[in-house]
């Protein structure tokens, strides 16, 4: 019989795979409940400069290998080809996420902003948490896209609860932010909208 109808069992590895499946729901999933993305134009150009490392750099060198690999006869043990088709498939998904996330991007200038007094996307924050024991703790935060998150550097996504919180709130305002340990009171000391 022909090869070209015959669909050899290595695992999955070749063409369709259940986790592409998984992973696209999980993306579709996340868009929908997000609705709109929101993103800096730092952060729009960072993904776009993912995309096009992903695109130039990284997936030629992958498939390079993987044709090297399948070249070399037995592909069911042949640890080369195995890994480069998962990393293939990983390179495609995220290629994919980012075209859609850039495609649906909608760029938001934080110096562009008007209403300074008031904490908006793209504001950079610092707020008093208020302890049982009566102490308090400054933190800084800036407000910025789902994709920017980042919470070591101070950056959180505008639809992270303690965001939510703070919109719309001025200098002095006390805001509840509701969390797993439940809601826990914060006080805004400062807004800033500083451009990169």
């Amino acid at each position: 019989m022909n090869k070209a109808f015959v669909k050899e069992d290595d695992g999955g590895l070749d063409g369709w795979d259940e986790t592409d499946e998984v992973h696209d729901d999980a993306e579709e999933a996340l868009d929908a409940q997000m609705g709109r993305n929101l993103i800096t134009p730092k952060g729009l150009e960072a993904l776009r400069a993912e995309l096009k490392q992903l695109r130039s750099v990284e997936r030629p060198k992958v498939v390079e290998v993987v044709s090297w690999a399948a070249g070399n006869g037995d592909r069911s043990e042949n640890g080369d080809y195995i890994y480069g088709k998962k990393r293939l498939r990983e390179i495609d998904r995220r290629m994919r996420y980012l075209s859609k996330r850039i495609d649906t991007a909608e760029p938001v200038d934080p110096a562009l902003q008007t209403h300074l007094d008031k904490v908006f996307f793209g504001a950079t924050v610092t707020y008093a948490e208020l302890h049982d024991d009566g102490s308090e703790t400054e933190h800084t935060i800036r407000i910025v896209g789902v994709d920017e998150a980042d919470t070591e550097a101070g950056d959180v996504s505008w639809i992270s609860p303690i965001a939510k919180a703070l919109m719309k709130a001025e200098e002095g305002d006390a805001v509840t932010v509701h969390t797993p340990q439940g809601p826990k009171e914060i006080e805004v000391v400062e807004i800033r909208y500083v451009t990169d």
